[in-house]
């Protein structure tokens, strides 16, 4: 038989560092909020006022766990934040109107 051990969940994602689930809720709240609140010439308000709430979410989650990031996180952190402009811009630009 299979022992127990082998597919037993771990609670709480103990195997996922919260600095990659940082970078996932990013794209995951960037990508729900440009579909619901842009359109091809005009950025809806909320739009603005989701960044900031997704900005002082990142503020203050990075400053709770200052020490898991290191030199290499913060670098993929900056490269998924230009990511992010960079899906913004072509998202909002290629839509045929």
């Amino acid at each position: 038989m299979i022992p127990e051990e082998l597919y037993k969940r771990r609670r709480r994602h103990n195997n996922t560092p919260s600095s990659m689930l940082l970078i996932i809720a990013n794209f995951m709240v960037m990508a729900v909020a440009i579909s619901l609140f842009t359109s091809c010439d005009h950025i809806n308000w909320l739009f603005w006022v989701i960044m900031g709430f997704l900005a002082l979410y990142n503020f203050f989650n990075i400053r709770r766990n200052r020490e898991e990031y290191t030199r290499v996180i913060i670098i993929a952190y900056v490269i998924g934040i230009i990511l992010m402009l960079g899906v913004a811009y072509y998202w909002i630009a290629s839509q045929n109107c």
